[in-house]
């Protein structure tokens, strides 16, 4: 009786998950400054990575929203090059014979005039153009490309035939000229800005022109009636049927010297390489992840030799090595997590400040705060995997000797 009394008061007292984590805690509270830098690691790293994910998944979702607005049901229309290098031209009638395609919804065109540029006044040395190129629209044109004045107005009936003239976003920016009303010194003669139109992902050599009414280019400036650009708005499901043909309708004689591009293709394929440079970003998140995951192995051992005296203590009042092992790796999960929900937070505050400074909507995928919190787990438990089974080893009487 005396030997099963004594058997029972040597059992080991059994400690639950709830004990466990209390213990982890209170060994992270004795520690404030080192547990906060060791976290910091470990957040700089899940930070960098939710960040990134979340900064392309906003682009994307940006991407996806201008697409949306402005469809990709458009083609564009350009002259090619001839077998001597040279430019072929595009006949006057291209516009009226590709409307006649019958799931084409709209169809417009702008005309290069040539030898016309654009000064805010007739002092201005001559060359000293901005970049800005002068072109004739017609007043079809801005429901074709999806566009919008952001200030005035467009070309109308009213002022189409007369010498008015109509700045992209980026020419009014390089113009420096925004007030509709101000005149403009084009092609030798005065012009006055009727309107400033907001800026058009899938027309962006609109954006750098001086639009100019299409019977106003020939009266004043000369212009040949050539269009130089066709833009065609077709039915969804019949885009790649009138791309087919678009090239013999617009040009009969010469269709292999026309160019047929759809615009929206250069913002898919934008994305594709942002989602390939997304990829190397990650794997520099990766890296400083893994950094913080050393500082958290680092900070663990050192913790095991300054509480030699603390392990030894609990060990001569019969604490198992288990125990003292489930208390150290408790630690480091702990310390992991804090990291962890930390670098989230901080990766999802960023992205929100990105997004809102860009005019972007703000998307955080759930998977990537997941992942970011899984992994820190993962790199908690092997960091402190060493420090826990080197102090669940030690003996007893090494641990209070070592104090």
């Amino acid at each position: 009786m005396r030997r099963r009394r004594r058997a029972a008061a040597l059992r080991p007292a059994r400690l639950s998950p709830a004990d466990i984590v209390r213990l982890g805690g209170t060994g992270l509270r004795t520690r404030p400054l080192r547990v906060f830098l060791s976290a910091l690691g470990i957040a700089i790293g899940v930070a960098a990575m939710v960040a990134v994910v979340g900064i392309s998944s906003s682009s994307r979702a940006e991407v996806d929203r201008r697409l949306d607005r402005l469809g990709t049901n458009m083609l564009r229309v350009a002259p090619g090059q001839t077998p001597d290098g040279g430019t072929t031209r595009l006949p006057e009638e291209a516009v009226p014979m590709i409307g006649r395609i019958g799931p084409v919804q709209q169809v417009a065109a702008t005309g290069t005039v040539n030898g016309a540029a654009v000064y805010r006044n007739e002092h201005v040395p001559v060359g000293r153009t901005s970049s800005v190129e002068v072109a004739a629209a017609g007043s079809h044109l801005l429901p074709a490309i999806g566009g919008k004045v952001r200030t005035g107005r467009w070309l109308e009936s009213a002022t189409e035939e007369y010498p008015a003239v109509v700045l992209g976003a980026q020419a009014a920016r390089r113009l420096d000229v925004y007030t509709p009303g101000t005149r403009l010194w084009l092609g030798g003669k005065w012009f006055s800005l009727v309107g400033v139109l907001e800026p058009m992902p899938l027309a962006p050599e609109v954006d750098s022109s001086a639009l100019v009414g299409w019977q106003a280019a020939e009266t004043y400036l000369g212009f040949d009636g050539h269009p130089s650009t066709v833009y065609v708005r077709a039915r969804d499901d019949q885009v790649a049927a009138v791309r087919d043909v678009l090239a013999a309708t617009a040009n009969p004689e010469k269709p292999s010297g026309v160019l047929v591009s759809r615009p929206s293709d250069a913002l898919a394929a934008r994305e594709a390489t942002e989602s390939a440079l997304t990829g190397l970003l990650l794997g520099l998140g990766g890296v400083a992840l893994l950094v913080g995951g050393v500082g958290v192995g680092n900070t663990m051992v050192i913790s095991v030799l300054e509480r030699r005296p603390e392990i030894g203590l609990r060990r001569a009042l019969g604490a198992t090595s288990g125990q003292i092992r489930g208390q150290f790796v408790s630690e480091s999960l702990l310390l992991s997590a804090l990291g962890g929900l930390g670098g989230t937070v901080l990766g999802t505050a960023i992205t929100a400040g990105y997004a809102y400074v860009r005019g972007w909507p703000t998307e955080v995928p759930a998977w990537a705060a997941a992942a970011g919190i899984a992994v820190t787990l993962l790199i908690g438990a092997v960091a402190g995997l060493y420090p826990a089974v080197r102090a669940g080893r030690l003996a007893p009487t090494q641990a209070l000797a070592g104090s």
